[in-house]
């Protein structure tokens, strides 16, 4: 108890002078009296603006009655169904002119049974109020910003024969209709169609109402009627709107409530002036408080804002006279204390963090909800070649281009926890295959990071698998030739030996002996096209006979030739230059057009290999009567693995070009 009324407490002293404020504020001004008066006015206003309204629905009904009259008597009039049986539509339209004129309308219509207008008082009306004013009694016609509002009415006109009009009478619900309201109840009357004003009798018309300054609108009551307080004009208005109809037509009366205003801000100019005078007395007592209290906690908001900027190193040191700012002022610098400790740590483990993910071999990045990026590593930047702080913010599939796919990379991650290979273009323009893993990380956790991507460059391991396969392919292909020459002229000897010459046998064995040798080189040639994968292949050219060269060439496939009974035709130049080239090369590849036009070609066909001297070059072609290759697969011809498609019966399976060279030399 003691502490609560120890005068240097804070709560002690801002009690005190509130209590004291309160005090005079109340004996100084008659803030009941002022209360009691102002609902008194109110609710006189609101009762004279509903009495107002009951008369002007009174009238309204009033209203309706007289014109449902008036299309009973306008019906009953002989000189009406005289001209209408005579079919005279001029008299008859100058009769409802002068029958609109007396009655006090603003529109006489003459209606057939089929809806049609037989004569009528305005032409110029928007709509046939046949079809469309003979089935209810209030009708709105849409003209533009400020609709407008009929009361009208029918009633049938017998004719001779039995046939039928019907008479419609309307009258216009406009601004002097409302005015005549006006002096009848003594309120403001306005007319709403769809919630846009058609009629008022504010002095000011109905244009001023576009810019009405709604203040306070409360829900609607029991019957529909809806209170609300506005300012129109400068003078302020307590209104009430009821329905007059149930498809959007409303009444509402107005009252000016100026004077009720007056008097109110007259008592609230007396209040103020007390509350001034209360004001000026405590301030008094203020002034020594704040001397008090605000010293310090300026030096303490000062202090805050110091550590705002990061800057701990500070200490708090205020000499208050109130306990409670002495108290703040100890919690505080045991928070700096806490807080630059906890600082220190985490900087420490942010330094470790950033110096583990530095030391990652692999690219680690983190994405928002729009696939946009929002933490790159240094492992990511050495493999892609982007900087950090260029890609921040960048959409990933901007940064990630597949120039091998259609997809973007957004699209060829999706799977969670998934590793894909996927070829993409670095910064420099160069391909790179990398395996991906996504997964996704808890928003709460993350941040603004929704997923995170790891990748590793594995370029140079699909760069050893691709020449592994192509390797074995080669073996495949460079074999398969050599292979079957041997075994066809195996096959010569098991077959026809007996029958066989010496000279015959010496030709077979020495075409087997040519194969051995090209086995031996083949293989040779296999660990020198593995050398041109990896970009360490080697030509030796000399000088040579090349007809020697294709001699050599056409003695190794003869017995092939031979087993399908296909005939090698050459053709060689009177004068045949030395070339200067690989003989070893040549042979080879003279060897797979051979055992392709052999492979291709039909059985018991010509094969012609021939040799062109253009100027300083030596072209050397292999014609064959084969399907030849289609126009839609020429371009490639020089990749390797690549089956042209053929209906040659004598085509046998083959592995595909293998090694070429695009030029001799």
């Amino acid at each position: 108890m003691k502490s609560y009324l120890n005068m240097s407490s804070l709560p002690v002293q801002m009690i005190l002078s509130f209590i004291a404020v309160v005090i005079l504020t109340v004996a100084a001004v008659g803030i009941p009296a002022i209360w009691l008066i102002h609902e008194q006015l109110d609710r006189q206003a609101w009762s004279q603006v509903d009495q107002s309204r009951r008369a002007a629905v009174a009238l309204y009904d009033a209203k309706t009655s007289e014109i449902k009259d008036l299309a009973v008597l306008s019906a009953q009039r002989p000189t009406l169904r005289e001209y209408l049986e005579q079919e005279d539509r001029d008299a008859l339209e100058n009769y409802l002119v002068t029958l609109m004129t007396g009655a006090g309308l603003d529109l006489v219509v003459v209606c057939s049974t089929t809806d049609e207008t037989i004569a009528s008082t305005d032409e110029t009306i928007s709509v046939n109020p046949c079809s469309s004013w003979r089935d209810g009694t209030y009708q709105v016609l849409d003209t533009g910003p400020h609709p407008e509002v009929w009361l009208t009415a029918s009633y049938p006109v017998e004719r001779t024969g039995g046939s039928t009009a019907e008479v419609l009478v309307a009258q216009k619900l406009d601004d002097e209709f409302t005015s005549e309201l006006l002096d009848e109840t003594g309120i403001e009357h306005t007319i709403w169609a769809g919630g846009l004003p058609a009629a008022t009798s504010f002095v000011t018309g109905i244009e001023q109402l576009d810019t009405l300054t709604k203040q306070s609108t409360s829900s609607g009551d029991d019957e529909g009627i809806i209170r609300s307080t506005y300012t129109f004009a400068g003078q302020p208005y307590y209104t009430l709107r009821t329905a007059l109809t149930s498809d959007g037509i409303e009444i509402e009366v107005a009252l000016s409530v100026a004077e009720n205003t007056s008097t109110q801000n007259w008592l609230v100019w007396i209040m103020g002036a007390g509350i001034l005078v209360v004001a000026m007395m405590g301030s008094t007592i203020g002034v020594f408080l704040s001397r008090r209290i605000s010293k310090p906690l300026v030096h303490l908001a000062d202090t805050a804002e110091v550590f705002r900027k990061g800057d701990l190193s500070s200490s708090i040191a205020v000499d208050a006279q109130v306990r409670e700012v002495a108290q703040v002022s100890q919690a505080l610098e045991a928070a700096r204390i806490e807080l630059q400790s906890t600082l220190t740590n985490l900087e420490r483990e942010k330094a470790w963090v950033n110096h583990l993910l530095e030391s990652i071999v692999e690219g680690i990045m983190t994405l928002d909800s729009e696939g946009r990026i929002t933490y790159f590593s240094q492992g990511a930047s050495r493999i892609m070649g982007w900087r950090s702080d260029d890609v921040i913010g960048s959409p990933c599939d901007d940064v990630f281009r597949l120039p091998e796919t259609q997809k973007t990379f957004s699209e060829s991650i999706q799977d969670i926890g998934s590793r894909r290979k996927l070829i993409v273009e670095l910064s420099d323009g160069h391909h790179a295959t990398l395996a991906v893993t996504r997964a996704r990380l808890a928003p709460l956790e993350a941040g603004d990071a929704q997923t995170v991507l790891v990748f590793r460059d594995v370029s140079e391991g699909e760069i050893i698998h691709r020449i592994l396969g192509n390797f074995l392919a080669n073996i495949a292909h460079e074999f398969r030739t050599p292979l079957s020459a041997a075994g066809a002229s195996i096959e010569l000897l098991i077959d026809q030996a007996p029958d066989l010459s010496d000279t015959e046998l010496q030709e077979l064995l020495n075409s087997l002996h040519l194969g051995v040798l090209g086995l031996q080189t083949l293989v040779d040639n296999l660990l020198e096209c593995a050398s041109i994968e990896a970009g360490r292949f080697r030509v030796s050219p000399r000088s040579n006979d090349i007809a020697e060269i294709i001699s050599i060439a056409v003695q190794t496939m003869q017995p092939l030739l031979e087993k399908y009974g296909q005939r090698l035709l050459v053709e060689l130049p009177a004068n045949i230059p030395v070339v200067h080239a690989d003989a070893r090369r040549i042979e080879q590849v003279l060897v797979n057009l051979l055992y392709n036009a052999s492979k291709f070609g039909p059985a018991d066909a010509e094969i012609t290999i021939g040799v062109m001297v253009d100027q300083m070059w030596a072209k050397i072609q292999v014609a064959d009567r084969g399907p030849g290759i289609s126009h839609e697969q020429k371009s490639f011809v020089f990749r390797r693995i690549m089956y042209p498609d053929t209906s040659s019966d004598s085509a046998k399976v083959g592995a595909g070009l293998v090694c070429q060279w695009s030029r001799l030399s």
